[in-house]
Formats: C-alpha cells, sequence, structure tokens
C-alpha cells in the first residue's frame, strides 16, 4: 500500500483525488489535508511515501511546506499538483525541492504514473546509495542519513548541505564546475542560485574547519575541489 500525503485546500478536489486512488486505481493510502501547515504536521506524522501537494493555499502554501520539508528529508518525493505552470512559477517549486509536476486539470491514471515513476526512481536512489558513507580525514559523512560526524561530534545536515557535499565527496581530488553543481542540485545556475551555493559552501567550511587536513578549495572561475 503506497502512503501519499495529499495537500490540497479545494476540499471536493481533495475528496476526488482521493477516492480515484484508492478506489479506481487502488493500492494507495491517501491522507487528506487542507493546507500547507497541516501537511507538515502529516508528513511528521502520517510518513508518506509520496507528498502530492497543490501550491496556492491557505496558512502556508506548498512552495513554504516544501522548503521547510526539504531542511531534513531530501528523500520522500514531492509532485506539485497546480493549474500554474508558467516558467517562473515551475522554477521557483523545483528551487523549493519539489520533484515534479502535474498540470491540473488530470486524470487519475495521469497522478498514478507520476507516482509510480518517482517511487521508481527513489528506490533505484536508495539502493545505491546504501553505502555512501565517506571518510574525511577524522569526519565520517553519511549522505544517505545527512550526519557528519567528528569524533564526538554530530552535525544534522540540510538536504542541500548533504547533496553538495556528497557531490564533492564522489569527486574528490577533482575540480567540481560550480554550473554542474548548481545544474545537479537546484535544476538552474542562475545568478541567485549561485549565491546560494556559497552560503551553503561557507557553511561546510565551517563544519569541516576541526581538521586541517580537510578542505574546500575554489578554483577561480572554474569550481571547487574537496582536498
Amino acid at each position: 500500500m503506497i502512503k501519499v500525503l495529499l495537500v490540497e485546500d479545494d476540499e471536493n478536489l481533495n475528496y476526488i483525488i482521493k477516492g480515484s486512488l484508492e478506489d479506481m486505481i487502488g493500492g494507495y493510502n491517501v491522507m487528506p489535508v487542507l493546507n500547507g501547515k497541516e501537511g507538515l504536521k502529516a508528513w511528521k506524522e502520517f510518513k508518506p511515501d509520496i507528498i502530492v501537494s497543490d501550491v496556492e493555499m491557505p496558512l502556508m502554501d506548498g512552495n513554504e511546506m516544501v522548503q521547510i520539508i526539504r531542511e531534513t528529508d531530501g528523500d520522500t518525493p514531492i509532485v506539485f499538483a497546480t493549474a500554474k505552470g508558467s516558467p517562473k512559477d515551475v522554477t521557483i517549486g523545483y528551487h523549493s525541492g519539489v520533484n515534479n509536476y502535474i498540470k491540473k486539470p488530470f486524470l487519475p491514471e495521469e497522478l498514478d504514473a507520476h507516482i509510480q515513476a518517482l517511487l521508481k526512481l527513489k528506490n533505484g536512489v536508495r539502493s545505491r546509495n546504501e553505502k555512501n558513507i565517506f571518510t574525511l580525514g577524522n569526519y565520517h559523512f553519511d549522505a544517505e542519513r545527512l550526519v557528519l560526524q567528528f569524533d564526538s561530534q554530530s552535525w544534522n545536515l540540510t538536504a542541500r548541505e548533504a547533496q553538495i557535499l556528497q557531490l564533492l565527496c564522489e569527486n574528490r581530488g577533482e575540480i567540481v564546475k560550480r554550473d554542474d553543481i548548481l545544474e545537479n542540485i537546484w535544476g538552474t545556475s542562475d545568478f541567485y542560485t549561485s549565491r546560494s551555493l556559497d552560503v551553503f559552501i561557507k557553511k561546510l567550511r565551517t563544519y569541516l574547519s576541526a581538521d586541517s587536513s580537510i578542505s574546500i578549495r575554489t578554483v577561480k572561475c572554474v569550481g571547487l575541489i574537496l582536498n
């Protein structure tokens, strides 16, 4: 049974989607809520396999909800179901951390196909990443659990921090181009995401500062290298 957290402020549509997945398609257990604030609470308690969310909602919209979720959960797939599909809206959503979009109105079979595709991808990535534990001098980095350890100290990284550090670890000793990092993690290399990357790198350098043998070096106008 696939557990779906459905965040949709239209109660009638909420009821229709829930019924379509559970009764028409089958194999689903749908938890319906009406806004992002309720969505955050349900995400913690229901522990869904996937989240399907509207964007514009009262109390807390979809983008804000996803940003908060992605601070600690980089694993659960999230689909935005929305009538808003302009390039700007889509870019904002992907920056927030959403995995995919489905445009309203949609057929139940379309949503089912999106869900199945994302869960297959998630399971494939999980099986490949189960052993993604890296040793960096006296540090141990568990990319799957988003944990960086140094002796008795431990840091719970955000999903973005862990993604960046993992990419650098996988290419240790080699220059990773800034544009490649931005495209891999944010899906874009515009000015604002580039500045965001600088903030994350500064945080990672602070975490790694206890071992002088480890460094993230900037190669001017090219990229970054983990030594």
